[in-house]
């Protein structure tokens, strides 16, 4: 069978499974990631070793503190996926198991998440390893979720259904926070005390994510893939094989090369701040005053950024509609710059968190979903499993270089202010180098047509 075999693109149906994916997986980016889990692990280390105490000590010297052993754990799991990402793209390449993989790590980190539950007091080294393993999965998950927007979708519906995608997973994860919210905030009517009650709210975050995978599973169909593995190779090496050769024609293509070089920086800087605002928020307005966190707060603060979230992805669309992709995302990076300047110099109250949550939740879909339309519309067909797992590198809660850089400045400075003005840098870098790409040229390199070529006349 050829890849006219395959089943057709724009099928409503489908595009309407894969964005059920998008659906379930926000619970555990925005409940578990960037609300819950950093400020329960570092409550837990903290309440072990002291307010930044030594979790693990080499030689006499601190390598992990109670304020560092979240952001290590982001950048850990996902250092990790650099070594196996890229080949489990490619193998998914060559053969039909891009939806089984796809399945699988949606299974295995949903798993995880739910496991999480069973952390408490001194167990927080376990619960971070649970951490790990879950994220690292989330994001072995998105390179076959990525992946499957050019099989499913034409060039011309490229950016429309990327962002109808990430704004089903604003609804998802609006959803799963409402009701995290009201339950931790009702529990103790019912006897439930506050750590059981985020516990139970990590387990609730876990059986959605994998409840509405196992829906979009469904409705997603398998694709033949364009070329088959050499007879005489293992799939494995067969996958290391073309990740060398996926490597090669990447440095071919000079103007995808550039791009996906600005994407991880810009994207390292969005996912950390997205990843670390809620320990941010925990630590420099309530535990850095010597207060109890009010877990509320953190909650209200999302629910802001999810329902903004939403209006932005679409309306982000729109912008790079009336002018070009490019140019909507090098706006949404002055937009981010001006947010860590601001949590940096200027936050120091409930309401002005709610406000940088909005402006967060504004430029964070559309930032992300039109990053994730471009840089589909440059690669080569058959490929995309392949160049995905490398623009993984930095996609959603797979940022590693961001929350290392982070917990080092927090470590040495003993403060998170200056932790996130130093994510500056990665904005205002990724901008220059994005502002020399040439998007059409990226285009016609990789034997694609622009969308206003690919357009119904």
């Amino acid at each position: 069978m050829d890849r006219q075999d395959n089943p057709a693109k724009n099928s409503p149906k489908e595009i309407f499974g894969w964005a059920i994916f998008d659906f379930g997986n926000h619970a555990f980016f925005a409940v578990v990631l960037s609300v819950l889990v950093g400020q329960y692990l570092t409550g837990l280390a903290q309440q072990s070793v002291g307010e930044n105490g030594a979790v693990i000590t080499i030689a006499g010297y601190e390598l992990v503190t109670a304020k560092s052993l979240f952001s290590y754990s982001v950048g850990l799991s996902v250092f990790l996926q650099i070594f196996f990402l890229p080949v489990l793209g490619a193998i998914a390449d060559y053969t039909h198991l891009k939806k089984t993989f796809l399945g699988f790590f949606c299974l295995v980190g949903s798993v995880s998440c739910a496991s999480l539950f069973f952390i408490k007091d001194e167990h927080f080294l376990a619960g971070a390893f649970l951490f790990i393993f879950s994220n690292l999965s989330a994001g072995a998950s998105t390179v076959f979720l990525n992946s499957y927007l050019s099989d499913i979708t034409t060039e011309d519906r490229r950016d429309k259904v990327s962002s109808w995608g990430f704004a089903a997973g604003y609804i998802g994860s609006f959803t799963t926070l409402v009701c995290s919210l009201l339950f931790l905030s009702y529990s103790e009517k019912f006897g439930i005390s506050t750590g059981m009650a985020a516990r139970i709210c990590l387990l609730f975050s876990g059986v959605w994510w994998g409840g509405f995978s196992l829906l979009g599973y469904q409705f997603l169909k398998r694709r033949l893939p364009s070329r088959s593995a050499p007879v005489e190779q293992h799939y494995i090496v067969a996958g290391f094989s073309e990740l060398k050769e996926t490597l090669k024609e990447l440095f071919a293509l000079k103007h995808t090369l550039h791009f996906l070089v600005a994407y991880l920086l810009y994207n390292d800087g969005i996912q950390t701040v997205i990843t670390m605002s809620g320990l941010f928020f925990a630590q420099e307005l309530f535990a850095a005053r010597g207060l109890e966190t009010d877990r509320t707060v953190l909650f209200i603060a999302f629910i802001i950024a999810q329902i903004v979230a939403f209006i932005g992805a679409l309306s982000f669309e729109r912008i790079a509609h009336f002018t070009n992709t490019k140019s909507a995302i090098l706006l949404s990076l002055a937009i981010w710059s001006a947010i860590v300047i601001y949590a940096y110099a200027f936050l120091t109250t409930i309401t002005e968190a709610y406000f940088l949550s909005a402006a967060v939740g504004f430029v964070m879909g559309g930032s992300q979903a039109l990053s994730r339309s471009l840089f589909s519309q440059m690669i080569p067909e058959g490929r995309e499993s392949a160049f995905f797992g490398i623009y993984a590198i930095s996609d959603r809660g797979t940022s590693w270089i961001g929350p290392f850089i982070f917990g080092l400045v927090a470590q040495l400075t003993d403060s998170y202010r200056p932790a996130i003005l130093a994510l500056i840098v990665f904005f205002i870098v990724g901008s220059i180098i994005l502002s020399t790409v040439n998007v059409a040229k990226a285009i016609h390199e990789a034997g694609n047509l622009t969308p206003d070529e690919a357009a119904p006349a």
